[in-house]
């Protein structure tokens, strides 16, 4: 897949384009099926599978006071599209000049004139152009104006609702991994810098934990995790242990904690992550956890060692969780 940041920057011809337009945040089942859809009709004309979205969020640059967190920072929503098969994603600058394109300048400039789209697709209810003036029936008429296909893909519903990136945001703020995780169709997953911690995990516990760093990441409820956990190829060494699972080459399970540690009085939100049969040392690495199972409400304890019980406990019913869950996702 090309990628290509900025309008200005696009500067090859590509042949019968057809487009999709959003934010995509979360790359979940409704948005897999616009790219599904855009792959199709792109392969059916032998065109080119195109996929528009925005840095900064357009939300954040019209408040930057909000401090928004995303279900997937660009990078991440970048690799999650790729996988899907589109050919071409544009990443446009959203800035003053672009939010201030209406419907109409936004469609004959970029799509038309630039570049010389065959076919629109979108999702139900998109809108777009200046202060979201633009809806899919005014797309539809200014679509036969230009001379290009338009089509409006329908949601995706489960339970009775839509899939959407505010709907999973709610599941993981309440800690239902499970629903997260069916409606992404893919494990819920985050990527943390391990930092050096208070080390209570090794020296008090005796079970060591990587502490992640999560300022931009969209943590889920605080609890307890049966997790995978990516470490990069080049930190996994002979100290794993030969009973580690081989799930795939450089990921290792474990159990993971999101909270304030409230048995040691702390305030700040964190996640630890203890790595089942591995000791190695990953301060500075990025570790990619994906939350599996939930385990348990993150709880004070009147001692260590009773923390301590738990935590073993917790280790016990992860392990026999994640062996049994053995599906296989997009390799992210």
């Amino acid at each position: 897949m090309e990628l290509v940041r900025g309008l200005d920057n696009i500067t090859g011809q590509y042949r019968r384009p057809v487009v999709t337009l959003g934010n995509f945040d979360g790359v979940h089942m409704g948005h897999q099926k616009i790219f599904s859809e855009v792959v199709r009709r792109a392969r059916d004309i032998d065109g080119t599978a195109i996929v528009m979205t925005f840095d900064p969020h357009p939300a954040v640059f019209i408040n930057p006071q909000l401090q928004m967190k995303f279900l997937t920072p660009f990078e991440i929503k970048a690799q999650l599209i790729e996988h899907s098969g589109v050919d071409l994603l544009i990443c446009i600058t959203f800035d003053k000049d672009f939010a201030s394109l209406g419907p109409e300048q936004f469609i004959h400039t970029v799509l038309v004139q630039q570049l010389g789209v065959a076919a629109v697709i979108v999702g139900h209810g998109f809108r777009f152009g200046r202060g979201k003036k633009g809806t899919t029936d005014n797309f539809r008429r200014l679509s036969k104006r230009f001379g290009f296909g338009f089509n409006v893909v329908r949601n995706v519903r489960r339970g009775g609702l839509v899939v959407s990136s505010s709907r999973i945001r709610e599941l993981l703020l309440t800690g239902d991994i499970d629903q997260t995780n069916h409606l992404l169709d893919r494990p819920y997953f985050i990527d943390g810098i391990v930092v050096k911690g208070k080390d209570r995990g090794g020296k008090c516990l005796g079970i060591p934990t990587a502490n992640l760093c999560c300022a931009d990441e969209f943590l889920p409820c605080g609890g307890v995790y049966a997790v995978r956990a990516r470490v990069e190829d080049s930190l996994l060494v002979a100290s794993a242990g030969a009973t580690a699972p081989a799930i795939r080459a450089g990921t290792l399970e474990g159990v993971a904690n999101v909270g304030l540690n409230p048995t040691f009085g702390d305030n700040e939100l964190s996640c630890e992550v203890h790595l089942f049969d591995y000791s190695s040392d990953l301060v500075g690495a990025t570790l990619r956890t994906y939350f599996i199972k939930r385990l348990r409400d993150e709880m004070t304890f009147e001692s260590v060692d009773a923390l301590k019980t738990q935590i073993n406990k917790d280790i016990h019913q992860a392990r026999r969780l994640l062996k049994r869950h053995n599906r296989v996702y997009v390799n992210v």
